[in-house]
C-alpha cells in the first residue's frame, strides 16, 4: 500500500529529530511492500515568519488528507511574548482540535540499562510499565470565555475549564479497552474536591466502569498522583486524566526514564490521521547543534506504524532496535553520552539491519 505522511518539523530540534525519523522509515519500507509518500508542512514559530499564524488552513487540509502526521516540536524564545496574540503553540492546539484528536498516549517505561539516569532510586523503578491517557481536546486549553481585560483599572484574566459528559466519556472508555490488554487497572486523576467538571469526571468514570468489570478502577487526586508518581510509580498501569493535568503530570512522569528525549506519544480520534510526536519540547538551546536525542521521534514514527498504518511488525522491529540499542550502552548527551543525533541514527538502523 500507499501511505501520505505530514512532516510538521517545526521549530528548534524539529526539523533535526524529524528528519531521522524519516531516514528510520525508509529503512524499514526496505522490508516491507508499503510504501511512505512524504510531504514537508510549516507549524510552530517558522509558521508565524512565514504565514502570520502558527498553522494554516491550507496545511491543516494538507494534514486531514493524509494517513498520518509527524510533528516535530514548536516554539521558542523568538516567539515568547506573553503579550503577543499569536504564539507558536497555537497551531499545536488548532492542529489537534482539526484532527479530532482527543486522546493522546504517552507510554512511560523504565529501559533497564538506563536506571542510573532517573533521579529516582533503582528499586523505586522497578517494574515501571505505565501508559498515561491525556484528554486532548478540552478542559482549560479550549474553554470559553476566555481573554483579558480591564475592569477598574485593573487587568484580569479569565479561562474556562469545560467539559461535556460525552468527552469525557469516550476518553475514560478507551483507557479501559487499553487496560484490557495490560494490567486491568485504570488510574482516573481528577481534582474532585475542589473542581465541579472533576466530580463530574468522576461520575462518568464510574458509571464507564460498569461495562468493564474485569479492569480495576481507582480515583485519585491530582496532587496525590503527583507524589505516587515518584514514590510508587510501579503502582500505576493505565492513568487517565484532564487535558491540563495530563500536560503536568507526563511530564513529571518522563523524568522517571531519565530523559525527555526518550518519550514518544500518539494523538488519536475515532478515524485518520494520528498525530505523533515525541513529548520533548524544541529545545532552542541545542537546536543546529547536532546532539539532540532522536528517539523519542524515531517511537513516534514506530506507533504510527502500530496505529495509524496497521504494521505491527515493522513497529516492533524499530522499537526491538531501540532498545538493543540502548542495551549496548548507546548514549546521546542527554543520557549521559556522547553520540550525535547522526551517530545514534545509525546505531539503531544497524540494528535494525541485524
Amino acid at each position: 500500500m500507499d501511505f501520505q505522511i505530514t512532516l510538521l518539523p517545526g521549530d528548534g530540534i524539529g526539523p533535526e529529530v524529524i528528519e531521522k525519523a524519516v531516514q528510520i522509515l525508509q529503512i524499514i519500507e526496505k522490508f516491507t511492500d508499503n510504501r511512505f509518500h512524504f510531504s514537508k508542512e510549516l507549524i510552530g514559530g517558522c509558521s508565524i515568519d512565514a504565514n502570520g499564524t502558527a498553522l494554516t488552513e491550507e496545511v491543516l487540509n494538507a494534514c486531514r488528507q493524509s494517513d498520518a502526521v509527524l510533528l516535530g516540536a514548536v516554539g521558542g524564545p523568538k516567539w515568547d511574548n506573553p503579550d503577543s496574540n499569536i504564539r507558536p503553540e497555537q497551531g499545536l492546539l488548532a492542529l489537534r482540535k482539526g484532527l479530532k484528536v482527543y486522546a493522546n498516549l504517552r507510554p512511560v517505561k523504565v529501559h533497564p540499562a538506563l536506571m542510573a539516569a532517573s533521579p529516582l532510586k533503582e528499586e523505586k523503578l522497578s517494574g515501571v510499565d505505565m501508559l498515561v491517557v491525556r484528554e486532548l481536546t478540552g478542559g482549560l486549553y479550549f474553554g470559553e470565555p476566555k481573554g483579558r481585560s480591564i475592569i477598574n483599572g485593573q487587568e484580569h484574566a479569565v479561562d474556562t475549564l469545560i467539559y461535556s459528559e460525552e468527552e469525557i466519556r469516550r476518553i475514560v472508555k478507551m483507557s479501559f479497552e487499553l487496560a484490557r490488554n495490560r494490567r486491568k487497572k485504570v488510574t482516573s486523576v481528577d481534582k474532585a474536591n475542589v473542581l465541579e467538571s472533576s466530580r463530574l469526571w468522576r461520575k462518568v468514570a464510574m458509571e464507564v466502569s460498569r461495562d468493564f468489570p474485569d479492569v480495576i478502577l481507582e480515583h485519585m487526586l491530582v496532587d496525590t498522583a503527583s507524589m505516587r508518581l515518584v514514590t510508587s510509580p510501579s503502582s500505576f498501569d493505565v492513568i487517565v486524566t484532564e487535558n491540563m493535568f495530563g500536560d503536568i503530570l507526563t511530564d513529571e512522569a518522563s523524568v522517571l526514564t531519565g530523559s525527555m528525549g526518550m518519550l514518544p506519544s500518539a494523538s488519536l480520534g475515532n478515524g485518520k490521521p494520528g498525530l505523533y510526536e515525541p513529548i520533548h519540547g524544541s529545545a532552542p538551546d541545542i537546536a543546529g547543534k547536532g546532539i539532540a536525542n532522536p528517539i523519542g521521534m524515531i517511537l513516534s514514527a514506530a506507533l504510527m506504524l502500530r496505529f495509524s498504518l496497521q504494521m505491527e511488525k515493522e513497529a516492533l522491529m524499530i522499537e526491538q532496535a531501540v532498545n538493543r540499542t540502548i542495551a549496548d550502552g548507546c548514549r546521546t548527551a542527554d543520557m549521559g553520552g556522547s553520540l550525535s543525533t547522526e551517530m545514534m541514527t545509525e546505531e539503531i538502523i544497524r540494528r535494525i539491519h541485524e
